[in-house]
């Protein structure tokens, strides 16, 4: 049996509304866990309500991924219909999603051409990359090729941010517990970048227009730009988000920089008041 590459991700790719279904994307929930409730990843709550939440219980939110067995499960029934299955995820450096994933995936080892690959980014990034999979499957393209295709995005896809708090880096091992407990006495916040799958401190500041000023010169030392996104806590566009927006449209006029909201994976790794850009420079042959 040989049929089209099914492409699988987990929730915490970013899609626009109804992309996911127009281009036959499968998807696994990760589970985000608040005390003693769970509820699935990007299904119902959103950041803004996860944060809401967290605040009234007085807990941190934590990220768990999806069981090996929901994915045996889900591949079970993709090869029902093709034995060529591309399964994309968060890196593996934030979550054991990838891990997961593989475990699923020995079940079918001999009947299934499964193949695992590690993103080495998540939100927007991750979207960007099984988007690009999903319209190549769509086009008939085999599985090395669309493999060979999101490889040679990956090392174009960028990630910058600041965090207005700590407690959320220091918790899921980004800084450590001094520079958190330094950093909140003194108001420091840390700009970060995710280098390699891993997010990692690059400077620090000490106020909000410098936060802003670095992320803005980051994007501006690129001589060409395909696609980028401004994410933030909210759904609504805040008044940083929106100076961001407006000094980045005067740089690049012919490019778009949407505002839009990380998902609860993402909130539970860097916390409730960052703001970040996605940026990916495009490739050249």
């Amino acid at each position: 049996m040989s049929a089209k590459v099914e492409i699988v991700t987990d929730s915490t790719a970013y899609f626009e509304p109804g992309e996911v279904q127009k281009l036959g994307i499968h998807i696994i929930p990760l589970t985000i866990q608040l005390g003693s409730e769970k509820f699935p990843d990007g299904l119902g709550t959103d950041t803004e309500e996860l944060f809401q939440r967290a605040k009234i219980s007085h807990q941190l939110p934590v990220s768990q991924p999806p069981s090996a067995a929901e994915f045996e499960k889900l591949y079970a029934r993709l090869h029902k219909k093709t034995d060529q299955i591309l399964s994309i995820h968060i890196s593996s450096h934030l979550s054991q999603t990838l891990q997961r994933a593989r475990q699923g995936a020995d079940t079918l080892l001999g009947r299934c051409n499964i193949m695992v690959l590690d993103s080495m980014t998540t939100s927007v990034g991750l979207g960007i990359l099984v988007r690009a999979a999903a319209k190549a499957a769509n086009e008939g393209a085999n599985m090395d090729d669309i493999v060979k295709l999101v490889r040679g995005m990956m090392p174009h896809i960028y990630l910058i941010f600041y965090a207005e708090t700590m407690e959320y880096l220091e918790r899921s091992g980004r800084i450590g517990k001094a520079q958190a407990v330094l950093g909140s006495m003194l108001s420091i916040k840390p700009i970060l970048f995710m280098e390699d799958g891993d997010i990692i401190p690059l400077e620090k500041v000490r106020t909000t227009e410098k936060a802003m000023d670095k992320l803005y010169e980051f994007v501006t030392e690129f001589d060409s730009l395909e696609q980028t996104a401004i994410i933030q806590r909210s759904s609504r566009p805040s008044k940083e988000a929106r100076l961001l927006r407006e000094r980045l449209e005067q740089s690049f006029p012919n490019l778009a920089f949407p505002i839009i909201q990380y998902g609860p994976d993402l909130a539970t790794r860097i916390g409730p008041n960052a703001l970040g850009i996605v940026v990916y420079e495009g490739m050249t042959f």
